[in-house]
């Protein structure tokens, strides 16, 4: 099938628009992607065979398979285990703190999917900053570098790494071994823990969390319970329209009718018999009780509430995870309070901490709630996907006693995987398969544990590299950075390849970065005539390097939000280590993968 000039032009202008639309985030990476494939295969760059055969991809086999592996190292408690551990060894002092941390976030993740190390982490780190009084802006950007690097140090560690290296086997050239990168990704956590504990780590200033924006006060709030009798001048009435609407000393969260929440707005709810109202207020309001029979904050009688009980309210915080079916939506359209029997205090949003009239902003992945409400909503709350708790580790139970077959299953993948390096997709299937048959997860938990935008994203951006490769464009580009470099030598070109696959990852994901620039660079080795392995290790390490901004990499925009960071704090912090990785990676890539 021949290229004409006009899909060559109409490729070109849909890269462009992949790369405007993922800056910009104006739909999700996933529908970006397979949204350009698609239409690569109806202007006929792509046949529907040729289509097909990226579904035929080793490399998002791999991948979902380590989400599973991910999921099951976390649900048999192994992941909790080694975080425990940090406990007991970090101490009080910063600095022994910080390298504990450092260490051991590196050593997980250069194992597991680094965004779960981090979420298990994220609560831990906090507590005991709060323990010991360290602001906890201190640790948590270092936490998603360790996190970072750590996974750059074996193939499994990082899902770039899985990308780059399935391309490369499909390319035909000789596939990378589990522990290839290993030599450089060490040197990697060794240059970033050095960096940091020799000071980087002073240059992020103290940032504010949102639970320090109120004081103590706020932990001694009430939730207090009453009903709508019968004989209560209330039914009938639109809540605005009642006295509740008109006290500034408490703060109607819930209404439960016939067992089940409301999730009308207030401001059109019409009280009826029965109906059980959740309150919050603060203390004074409850000694009010004891004075008034029957009724709850309240010192008008005649209104008919009867008091059904009063407990605690919890003060928690949670960053919008990911896949939150609540992302693209903001609390008044989602009714939040009424809905899930909470209250949100606070918002933190791009380095600003929101404290009025943010019910109107969108929610966003990496936004950071203030939530406040009974202990039991709370965990109803935090047990879906919507929210990553900040405020103490996910409580449900481990099934510990499946901890060994786990362990026997990763064992497996990985000592396969070094042996028979072809052999990477087939063990890292058969590994989660064997934890799925012995019950170390339960099938829907593992279907949960993959990412599917991060699949499908993959699926749609192989395709844009099958696309640039089947119009020439990937050989266009490759002769025309051999031209332009050729004078410089291969030493030079790798070089320019590594800073331009690090600067791509700091504005969009890190995956497609990986997936459009490993062919390129295979292309331009060809072009230079030299082996293209050097060229595809640095398209790897490069994809992870994202430290100068906190949207480029998740485990960034994780810490980003729960440690009150504004945009900047990255780029003081990261940059330096950016610049000295990609000084070291154009030196020793070449030495340990020769020309």
């Amino acid at each position: 099938m021949d290229i004409h000039l006009w899909q060559q032009i109409v490729t070109v202008a849909i890269v462009i628009a992949v790369f405007i639309v993922l800056l910009k985030e104006w739909i999700s990476p996933d529908l970006a992607a397979m949204g350009a494939f698609v239409l690569l295969v109806l202007i006929g760059v792509l046949s529907p065979p040729e289509a097909l055969d990226v579904f035929g991809s080793s490399a998002p086999i791999t991948v979902a398979s380590m989400f599973v592996m991910s999921a099951v190292l976390e649900r048999t408690g192994l992941i909790e285990l080694l975080a425990g551990q940090f406990e007991r060894l970090a101490g009080s002092s910063p600095v022994r703190v910080m390298l504990v941390l450092l260490l051991l976030v590196a050593f997980l993740s250069a194992f597991v999917n680094n965004t779960p190390v981090v979420v298990v982490f994220l609560p831990i780190v906090l507590a005991h900053c709060r323990k010991y009084d360290h602001k906890a802006s201190r640790f948590l950007i270092p936490l998603s570098y360790a996190a970072i690097v750590g996974g750059t140090c074996t193939i499994i560690g990082t899902s770039t790494n899985l990308i780059a290296s399935g391309i490369a086997a499909d390319a035909g050239m000789t596939p990378f071994g589990m522990f290839e990168v290993s030599k450089l990704g060490i040197l990697f956590v060794v240059a970033t823990v050095l960096y940091v504990i020799l000071g980087g780590w002073r240059l992020i200033p103290d940032r504010i969390t949102l639970s320090t924006l109120f004081d103590g006060e706020a932990s001694h709030e009430f939730l207090t319970q009453v009903y709508v009798n019968k004989n209560s001048p209330l039914i009938g009435k639109l809540f605005p329209e009642t006295p509740l609407a008109k006290r500034r000393n408490l703060r109607v969260i819930e209404v439960v009718r016939e067992g089940r929440p409301l999730t009308v707005p207030l401001n059109e709810l019409t009280l009826e018999s029965g109906d059980q109202i959740t309150m919050k207020t603060r203390a004074s309001g409850v000694a009010e009780l004891a004075e008034t029979t029957g009724l709850d904050l309240l010192p008008e009688g005649e209104l008919g509430l009867d008091h059904v009980r009063t407990e605690s309210a919890v003060l928690m915080e949670g960053i919008v995870g990911p896949d939150s079916r609540l992302a693209g939506h903001s609390l008044r359209e989602l009714n939040f309070r009424q809905r899930f029997g909470v209250v949100i205090l606070a918002v933190h949003r791009r380095g600003v901490n929101l404290r009025d009239r943010f019910e109107d902003v969108k929610l966003a992945f990496g936004d950071t709630l203030l939530v406040e409400g009974p202990m039991d909503r709370m965990s109803d709350l935090f047990n879906e996907k919507d929210f990553v708790n900040l405020s103490k580790p996910k409580e449900r139970p481990l099934r510990y006693t499946k901890a060994p077959i786990a362990i026997g299953a990763l064992l497996t993948f990985m000592i396969g995987g070094a042996v028979l390096p072809a052999y990477i997709p087939i063990f890292a299937l058969f590994a989660a398969l064997l934890t799925l048959t012995t019950r170390c997860i339960d099938p829907d938990e593992a279907y949960e544990a993959v990412e599917w935008k991060v699949i499908f994203m993959i699926f749609g951006m192989l395709g844009l590299g099958m696309g640039l490769e089947r119009t020439g464009l990937a050989r266009i580009m490759a002769e025309w950075a051999a031209a332009t470099f050729s004078d410089l030598g291969p030493y030079a070109v790798l070089a320019a390849l590594y800073l331009l696959s690090a600067i791509l990852t700091e504005l969009i994901s890190n995956n497609a970065v990986a997936a459009l620039l490993t062919p390129i660079a295979i292309g331009i080795a060809a072009e230079l005539g030299v082996d293209a392995r050097p060229f595809v290790v640095a398209v790897m390490f490069a994809s992870s390097a994202s430290f100068v901004t906190p949207i480029g990499y998740q485990t960034n925009t994780y810490v980003y939000g729960a440690g009150g960071y504004k945009f900047a704090d990255f780029s003081r912090i990261g940059l330096p280590l950016a610049i000295a990785l990609w000084a070291i990676a154009s030196y020793l890539i070449p030495m340990l993968w020769p020309f």
